[in-house]
């Protein structure tokens, strides 16, 4: 009885002892923790205290960007070419439209809306968060915000807002110099400056747009609004204004501009127009040229497709782009070679029959007058420009001693003037060939290449680069079109410095017979020119230039060229390169004239029209004269 009771009293004193250990555990336990969560408090609430209070801040504010007005592109006269035009844009926010394909039925009853806007808007909708605005059709016109402003109670998180939306109020005239801005894609997004594109939709593609994109666009602004907790506007807080986009100045001259578009009619061309002294390009025109504002707003793709597919390519900018061989128009440069390589002098002369052969060689290479020119030195080989007179001279160059100075004007490299789409043309030699085609050079590629033919190609610009190189005897400008910025806050132009390039080194005495060579082919009765331009003479001034004419599909040896029997597809390329006043140039010209068949006929009237208007427009001959 007494063992059991002592029993008891043991197990009741273990069971205290088990109670009292767990208490102190739980205890300890709970003191822990409690210092735990008393360390994390004071780190969140004093150590971390800046850092979560600069979040709870970012919960209540937010940064919006403020996109900044883009420059306006003026002409050297202050004719407006580009320019921002307020328009209106229909907008949705998402998450205050509820069902959405609804609303968009209900939108295109009253606004016309393609299958592209709503492709774009759902795109767009994937990039943006639901409580901000998406654009979905832009230009709307006054009828149209009229009959969405009378269903704005059945239009849930519709609004319309007014936008400065770019405008080019001379359309197709200046589509391929100032080309256009396009809404921004994922391309775009490679090259630009994201942040600095914060709320920008569209950005240049084309032309001085795109070339002078960082000087247009100017700096985005931005504004600190507060929110709530659905990321909602509540007020504005504070704002640093953008910096507006800069204004351009062009050396392009509008009134010239359309006098060589409405010169080059009814053909398809390019013209294009240069001040030797600062190398400023008064005009560039590619015809046909194309609406640029459609595709601000987004074209459509049956719109897009029919440019594409027009057989006369209006997207297509010959004047920097199309490459084509330069045919007579550099004769000059070759006989400059050959008097500079002492090959040849101005005196020598020889009987041009009507074909030229390689010594040992059978095939015969032949003149473009069927019976050849007789007896010509130099300056009258240019003239007539005998083709026997330059197969000759190239053959005895070679091309190791041609492709030089073919290169010192420039000839197939860019010569880096300020816009998009410039090409470089071909300026073959015998290293290029080994390059491009891993083949030797022969013989006759030399002497189809001192008439310019053969691998040679060239872009109208260049040929008016080599117009005025040859107009300031030998020293290069680089052709540019911007002449000056101007900053939108005091608008003072900031004129534009000449850049000169490595001139063409000659000798005095070989400019001179050079220079001869192209006013005799211009005002001599038998020069190639004579019959458009010398028959009825400028008054008061010369003009120095030469013909050109380039073969579009090469004739075997016993084929004769029959103009009249061919497609027009199949007519030669005309083309001209003048300079003005001969004796002191202020315009060089480069005229290409696609399928016009011959240069002297076709080519030098178009040069000359847009000559006599420079000119008169300057003062410097009768405006009657410039007219006529």
């Amino acid at each position: 009885m007494l063992t059991d009771r002592q029993d008891s009293f043991d197990e009741a004193g273990r069971d205290q002892r088990r109670f009292s250990v767990r208490v102190l555990v739980s205890l300890l336990i709970l003191f822990v923790l409690v210092t735990t969560l008393g360390v994390r408090l004071f780190s969140l609430q004093v150590g971390a205290h800046e850092h979560f209070t600069t979040l709870s801040e970012n919960n209540r504010l937010r940064i919006e960007p403020i996109p900044p007005t883009r420059g306006l592109i003026f002409d050297r006269n202050g004719v407006l070419l580009a320019e921002n035009r307020p328009a209106y844009q229909l907008e949705v926010t998402v998450e205050q439209a509820g069902d959405l394909d609804l609303l968009l039925e209900r939108l295109s009853r009253l606004v016309d809306l393609s299958p592209l806007e709503i492709e774009r808007f759902r795109a767009s909708i994937r990039q943006r968060r639901p409580f901000q605005p998406v654009l979905l059709k832009s230009g709307l016109d006054d009828e149209s915000v009229a009959r969405i402003a009378v269903a704005r109670h059945e239009l849930p998180g519709v609004e319309i807002e007014a936008r400065p939306v770019r405008h080019y109020p001379l359309g197709a005239d200046f589509a391929h110099v100032v080309g256009y801005v396009g809404r921004i894609n994922e391309q775009d997004l490679l090259r630009l400056n994201t942040r600095n594109y914060a709320g920008t939709s569209h950005t240049g593609k084309t032309g001085v747009e795109r070339y002078f994109e960082d000087i247009l666009h100017g700096t985005t602004g931005h504004k600190q609004v507060e929110v709530n907790a659905q990321g909602r506007v509540i007020r504005e807080l504070s704002a640093v204004p953008p910096v507006p986009g800069k204004d351009l100045v062009l050396s392009i001259d509008v009134e010239l501009q359309r006098a060589a578009r409405d010169a080059l009619a009814p053909h398809d061309g390019a013209v294009v127009a240069i001040d030797p002294a600062t190398g400023e390009v008064l005009a560039l025109v590619s015809k046909p040229g194309f609406d640029p504002n459609p595709f601000v707003h987004g074209i459509s793709h049956r719109d897009f497709a029919a440019l594409q597919a027009d057989p006369h390519k209006p997207l297509f900018n010959r004047a920097l782009s199309g490459q084509y061989p330069p045919g007579s128009t550099l004769k000059p440069i070759v006989a400059l070679a050959g008097l500079e390589e002492n090959v040849t002098t101005a005196e020598r002369r020889m009987f041009a029959t009507g074909y030229f052969q390689i010594p040992g060689h059978e095939r015969r290479y032949r003149d473009w007058r069927r019976g050849g020119h007789g007896w010509v030195d130099m300056s009258r080989a240019i003239a007539v420009s005998s083709d026997v007179y330059f197969y000759d001279l190239g053959f005895k160059l070679g091309i190791d001693r041609m492709a030089p100075m073919l290169g010192a004007f420039g000839i197939g490299s860019r010569v880096g003037i300020d816009a998009t789409g410039e090409r470089p043309g071909i300026l073959p030699s015998r290293e290029w060939k080994r390059s491009v085609q891993n083949l030797p050079w022969f013989p006759g590629e030399t002497v189809i290449t001192a008439i310019g033919q053969g691998y040679m190609l060239t872009t109208p610009l260049q040929l008016a680069d080599v117009a005025s190189t040859l107009a300031n005897r030998g020293q290069r400008v680089q052709p540019r079109l911007l002449r000056a910025i101007r900053d939108g806050s005091n608008g003072d132009p900031v004129m534009q410095p000449v850049r000169h390039l490595p001139p063409v080194i000659a000798r005095e005495a070989h400019w001179d017979v050079i220079h001869d060579a192209m006013v005799e082919s211009v005002h001599a009765r038998h020069g190639t020119a004579w019959g458009s331009i010398g028959s009825n003479p400028p008054a008061g001034y010369r003009i120095a230039g030469k013909t050109g004419t380039a073969q579009v599909f090469s004739l075997a040896p016993d084929q004769e060229y029959d103009q009249d029997t061919l497609d027009r597809s199949l007519w030669d390329h005309a083309l001209f390169i003048a300079y003005a006043p001969a004796e002191a140039p202020t315009i060089a010209v480069g005229v290409l004239v696609e399928h016009g068949g011959s240069g002297g006929r076709v080519a030098a009237p178009v040069a000359r029209k847009v000559i006599d208007f420079h000119l008169a427009s300057q003062g410097l001959i009768a405006a009657a004269e410039g007219a006529r």
